[in-house]
């Protein structure tokens, strides 16, 4: 199954998906980086904790638009098929 055999509804849900995926693997990664470079000490900068809070806000607006597209999902195989695309 691919994005181009699901509803409109459920092809936009799933474009929220991905972006939603990007934007915790975004913040997680430069968490991970900031832990490195910071584990004997020290701390993140000013410049480096807005960048959390941004890549933060980014993933929060895309758990957002997730939720709102999933709710626009109310064909139940369109909804089954699009869950079984993002397992």
């Amino acid at each position: 199954m691919d994005i181009d055999s699901l509803s409109t509804e459920a092809q936009i849900a799933y474009r929220a998906f991905v972006d939603m995926g990007a934007s915790k693997k975004e913040y997680f990664d430069l968490l991970q980086d900031l832990d490195v470079k910071y584990k004997n000490g020290g701390g993140p900068s000013i410049a480096e904790n807005l960048q959390l809070e941004k890549l933060l806000e980014r993933h929060d607006k895309n758990v957002m638009a997730f939720n709102t597209a999933m709710a626009g999902v109310t064909d139940a195989d369109a909804r089954t098929a699009l869950i079984e695309l993002m397992s």
